[in-house]
């Protein structure tokens, strides 16, 4: 009897939903850098976790602290969180209303995602953090991106129109890739279109503690007219450079709070209790050493400046917060093209357009390196830039 098994490989088909992540995702992937390449691409701070939070988990995991952790988060942990937000809101804050994530892209996923119908209509600026548009239409909403002002600040005319039947607004204050400050005024406005409206708001502020204008950094949780219809989205890892510890956690109000802790704990589950454990102690502790990487930050951002306002052909933005410069440059080429030509010359940066249709002709450089590799990246960058012309 003849063989009835096909020859052919069989054609496997894949989530919908993969396919419109990959239709609307400008998330680029890089070579891996290698050799004497310098990096001013990276998204994370270059220092070590703080001492005492190293030594935390490792007390944590000799006390036998390896078992599941509540799906919420470790209490403890919640109720010193709680108390931080106080601070920072100017208003009770419930443990109750606290999700522990696996950082804060799963806390990000888990609010968008617990948030967004098919169709729903999600504002974000343009540019902004490529995650939240691949998350929305994960969900199959509808990405609407608005255009900064020159100044990269929101352009309050244009978000109105926008916002108009809107479900979400999301947007990161201090600003990945701008390096923008959104002030209080700013966030006062906001609640202003916002008001009478059901519009939902994810406010990441996972830069929060970077803050160099200057004024008291104005978190959306702390406005009246925004409280009780934000998420606030949080991670340990750039305040406490805790990248590689995947943690992070949110806030807001309590059906939302509850909606995203039934995706995470589909999604991922509780967050490793030694890993709790050690966040405790940085949310404890570590002011100290927030502020001593907050300072070595700003320093290393006046040296960046310095070296880029030298290049010909590079308009600068205004760095206000988190690590990156934003500057334009003006060649007649994609930024893709612009930076896979840096890579040659020895220096790695992200292309603008990775954040947006308007990032397109900008540059997103990190200080979250040494002095040495900043200005030996600089001046790399300003070679590169050169040989294009």
């Amino acid at each position: 009897m003849p063989s009835t098994v096909s020859t052919y490989p069989p054609r496997f088909a894949t989530a919908e939903a993969v396919a419109r992540i990959a239709a609307a995702s400008r998330r680029t992937q890089q070579p891996q850098s290698k050799g004497d390449l310098v990096s001013l691409a990276m998204g994370e701070p270059d220092f070590d976790t703080p001492r005492q939070v190293t030594e935390a988990a490792d007390a944590s995991l000799r006390a036998g602290r390896t078992h599941y952790s509540p799906l919420l988060g470790e209490p403890e942990l919640r109720e010193a969180l709680a108390e931080k937000l106080h601070g920072i809101a100017g208003a009770p804050i419930s443990a109750a209303d606290i999700l522990i994530t696996q950082g804060g892209t799963a806390g990000l996923a888990a609010a968008i995602l617990g948030i967004v119908d098919p169709g729903d209509k999600v504002v974000v600026p343009d540019p902004t953090y490529s995650l939240y548009a691949d998350l929305v239409s994960m969900a199959g909403g509808i990405v609407v991106p608005v255009p900064l002002a020159p100044d990269l600040h929101w352009d309050l005319d244009l978000l109105a129109d926008a916002l108009d039947g809107a479900k979400l607004f999301v947007f990161c204050n201090p600003s990945n890739p701008t390096g923008i400050v959104h002030s209080r005024a700013e966030l006062d406005a906001l609640a202003e279109l916002l008001d009478g409206t059901s519009t939902i708001v994810v406010s990441d502020e996972a830069y929060s503690d970077l803050d160099y204008t200057g004024r008291p950094f104005t978190s959306a949780i702390s406005l009246d007219g925004l409280r009780d219809r934000t998420v606030y989205c949080q991670t340990f890892s750039k305040s406490y450079a805790m990248t590689g510890w995947r943690v992070g956690y949110l806030w807001g109000p309590a059906p939302l709070i509850k909606a995203a802790a039934r995706i995470h704990n589909t999604f991922n589950g509780s967050v490793n209790t030694f890993i709790q454990d050690a966040a405790l102690v940085a949310v404890r502790t570590c002011d100290a050493d927030i502020a001593r990487m907050r300072a070595a930050y700003e320093e290393r951002g006046a040296i960046m400046r310095a070296g880029l306002a030298e290049i010909p052909g590079l308009t600068l933005s205004t760095s206000e917060g988190a690590f990156y410069q934003f500057p334009r440059y003006d060649l007649d080429l994609p930024a893709v093209e612009v930076v896979a030509a840096l890579r040659t010359h020895g220096v790695a940066v992200r292309p603008g357009s990775e954040f947006g249709a308007r990032g397109e002709g900008h540059l997103r450089l990190s200080y979250a390196a040494s002095p040495e590799s900043i200005s030996e990246g600089v001046r790399r960058l300003a070679y590169g830039l050169s040989a294009l012309q």
